[in-house]
Parts: structure tokens; sequence; C-alpha cells
């Protein structure tokens, strides 16, 4: 197939729709996919794998979604946008070329790899008729899962645009988490937002693969075998949760907590004499309120694990100098550590804040220097290619992550050309069957944050009534509307 300058072929000629009731104001609307092309990618090209890296590896396949939402801001129609959208998508996709490729087994190595056949991404238009201000972002099921947000039916990356009827305009992206971690992610939305800007990519990715190779020979201790294990597809799916009882359903809700309920948080959790970061007060807090929710249902002794994901970007360009360090901060694809604690519910409902945050320190720690990613690395090469996963996800005890995204740029710095984001928020597919929290920045205050959960509906019940003080519902009395 020749690509042209930009390539659209018609992936489907039917139209879909969708519709929903919105509980918090009764609400009722319909999406209307208008479109459903191909966006290829810019000349010249040439096909080729890219292996994955060890640390691709600590990944399993699971999809990771982002949405953002802008209001009426430009003069220009919504099919100029498109056209504008879809010609920077192109040459963002000449850069990140990885995101227009597929994941599939390579018999010449006998594993799976990154196949950069350039085949393009899904680009789905649609018309919904609601006004942005009339959203219910508190609960993303109702809103994001299959109307706002594509289905990644093939490759790594589908993208949907949708016209609001103020004007207002949502866009929602699906990964492929195989391919990008959130920090990888963010790289490519900001480079694609400021392509359609100004021309020019905020920064071009490295896909140098020899920064992570293994040391010959591997080195590393057997504590790693206490942070990662084989990764096992789960026993139960989410419709065998679904069947069991609806308190085990999991949800999607977003919560919007006030900068000073954090600085609240962090001065409990530091009453130790031990200053401790907002986000370890933070993981601290949800730690103990999700063991209270299990004691709640009577699981006393039952194991609560928490994951804090950790980038090694920054400690692997330790001692590498500056160049080091500019080609670690611009590298493309997953380097994450998840270090975990592990504690009976009852245990933690009697401990304090301090105590908790003492204990989610104690953890981060052992992935927070440069020596813990190089013992990794070579671990995993003893283990290759092989899947593996968080060893608190391995087994059937009650885990929840808790992943720190406020310094990601997506959020309140990316602008199109038409405005910032009024808001945007990360979003987990319902097949997901693992418990997450995503902490990102306030849309008007940054030292505010909002706080997605995918957690069963029972452990978001308790926690909500539980905390209520802290966790307050997202609605658009705080956006920038």
């Amino acid at each position: 197939m020749h690509w042209s300058n930009i390539s659209f072929s018609v992936h489907h000629s039917i139209l879909h729709f969708y519709s929903t009731f919105m509980s918090s104001s009764g609400i009722r609307f319909t999406v209307e996919v208008i479109d459903n092309v191909v966006v290829g990618v810019e000349e010249p090209w040439n096909d080729h794998w890219l292996p994955f890296t060890n640390l691709d590896l600590l990944v399993p396949p699971f999809d990771i979604g982002y949405f953002f939402c802008f209001k009426k801001t430009s003069n220009e129609s919504f099919s100029t946008i498109l056209s504008t959208l879809k010609a920077s998508l192109s040459q963002s996709l000449a850069v990140y070329y990885p995101l227009a490729g597929d994941i599939i087994w390579n018999q010449a190595v006998g594993e799976n790899q990154i196949h950069c056949n350039y085949q393009g991404v899904d680009f789905i238009t649609a018309i919904a008729d609601v006004q942005l201000k009339e959203l219910n972002f508190y609960n993303p099921n109702e809103i994001i899962e299959g109307r706002l947000m594509p289905k990644k039916s093939h490759g790594v990356l589908a993208i949907q645009v949708t016209e609001l009827t103020c004007g207002g305009i949502v866009i929602g992206c699906i990964f492929d988490h195989r391919i990008v971690d959130g920090y990888s992610a963010d790289m490519f939305i900001s480079s694609w937002a400021d392509i359609t800007r100004t021309g020019t990519p905020s920064m071009f990715p490295s896909l140098e693969r020899t920064y992570l190779n293994p040391r010959c020979p591997p080195i590393y201790s057997s504590s790693i075998n206490n942070v990662f294990a084989p990764f096992l597809p789960p026993s139960k799916t989410v419709n065998d949760q679904n069947d069991d009882d609806g308190d085990h359903l999991l949800v999607n809700r977003i919560y919007y907590v006030e900068s000073e309920q954090i600085k609240r948080l962090q001065l409990l959790a530091s009453e130790n004499g031990c200053m401790r970061s907002k986000v370890e007060a933070f993981t601290s807090f949800l730690w103990k309120k999700f063991a209270l929710s299990m004691e709640d249902s009577g699981k006393h002794n039952a194991v609560c694990n928490m994951a804090v994901p950790v980038d090694g970007r920054r400690r692997l360009s330790e001692g590498g100098g500056e160049e080091k360090e500019k080609l670690m901060a611009s590298y493309f694809g997953n380097v994450l550590s998840m270090p975990y604690g592990s504690k009976k519910a009852q245990e933690l409902r009697g401990m304090s804040l301090a105590d908790v945050a003492s204990e989610v320190h104690e953890f981060l720690q052992t992935a927070t220097n440069k020596e813990h990613f190089l013992e990794l690395i070579d671990w995993v090469a003893d283990k290759r290619p092989q899947p593996l996963i968080s060893k608190a996800f391995a087994g059937e005890e009650m885990s929840m992550m808790v992943s720190a995204g406020q310094r990601f740029h997506t959020m309140d710095e990316i602008d199109f050309g038409w405005g910032k984001v009024a808001f945007g928020s990360c979003h987990i597919p319902s097949e997901r069957t693992d418990f997450f929290v995503m902490i990102m920045p306030g849309p008007v205050n940054d030292e505010d944050w909002v706080v997605y959960m995918h957690l069963p509906l029972k452990q978001i019940n308790y926690i909500q009534e539980d905390a209520g003080d802290v966790l307050k519902p997202m609605n658009v009395d705080y956006l920038k509307l």
C-alpha cells in the first residue's frame, strides 16, 4: 500500500449510536459515529521489528486510556479542526512510529515484538447531543466507556474525536500499555498537540534500546523475586465478578481533592518526625481506608497489598552525565518498577496514618535507586520472554495500585491551538480487573488533585462515605468552563 502525505481508509461504513442516562442530572444523550478512518504515516518508511525491552516485559497486556475535554474557543469549523488533527497525527506517527504498528509474534526470534509496519491508527469521528457542562465526570462509566472513548480493535493506539452541541470537543486515546507507560503517553500527546499548534514536536522520542540492555553476566539479588512474578491471566473475568455480587462490580469514579486536604494528610503522615511526601501521605490514607472497607466486609485477616509505580528514567541516568540524562528523559517505552507493601486489614486498622506512611516510604525506597533498575533488567533477562507482573497482583489477595501523574503535561498544559484542556483524566477500560488509582493535577489549581479510581463498588462506596471530607465527587464546578 502506498501512503500519500496522509492516508485515510474507511474502517467501518455503518454508523453506530450509543446512548446513556446521566444519573446526576437526568440527561440522556446520544453519540453518533460519523466516520472511521485510518490515519497513516508520512513517507518514507520501512517495515521492521522493534524488540521489547526487559522492562516492557514487566507490563501485562493491558490497555489504558486518556481523555481531554475542550470548550468552544475557536472560530474554526469542526471539519477544519478534524483535518488539522489528522494531518498533525500523521506527522506525529512518523516520529512516534511504534504507535502506528502492532504487537505480534515474530517467528524468527520466538517472541512477541513490535512490528513497525506503519499500518496507521484508527481515527474515529463522532458527534454527541450534549453540552460539556452537562457531562457527569464523577461517573466515567456513564459518559466515557464506549461513548467518548474508542474501542481498540487492532494495533496499539486508537483515537476518537467527538464534537459536543456547545462546540466543545472531547479527544479520547487508548493505548496498549505494553508499548507506553504514562510518561510515554504524555510525551506523545504533548508532541501531537505541539505539532498541531506550531508544526514542531515538544520532544523527539528516543527509541534506543541499548540503554536498557542487561549486564553480562546478569547480576541481581534474590530481593527482586519479591517485586515481580510470572504473569497468569486472571482466574475471574469482569463478567464473573458481576455475576457474583453487584458489590464486587468494578466501577470507575473521579474525585476532586483540595490542596488543603492534601496538606492536612501530609502533616498527619509526618507526625513521627519524618516529613513524608504528599503522594506517600495520600497513598497511606487510601491504603488504610481500603483495609477498613475490607474489615467492614468481615475480612479481618485478609491481606491488603498497596503498590506504587516508580519511574526509572532519572535513576538509570545517574552518573551518566548530561547527555545520558537527556536521552533517558526522552526515552519512549516502559521504565517502571512496582514496589509494594503487604499488611493484614486488621493491622492497618490499628496503625496511625504516620505509621502507615512509614511502611509506604520503606517499600518505595527499595526502588528509588539505579542499582534496583539494573538488577531488574538483569533479572528479566533470565525470565525472557515470559511475561511478568507485579507480585502484588500475582495472587488472589486484595491489591491496589496508586499512580502519581501530577507531573504529566497533558492534564494542565496541553494545547492543540484552541485553548488549554478544560478537563482531562485517564480512563481504565471496564475489562481490566486490577484495582487502580491515579492522581492528576486539578484543572484550575494544580495544587488540587483529580483522583481517578477503578475499584469494586463496595470499596468505592465505603471510601466515599468514610472519606467524604477529602474525596469530593467530580463536577463541573471545578472545571475551567
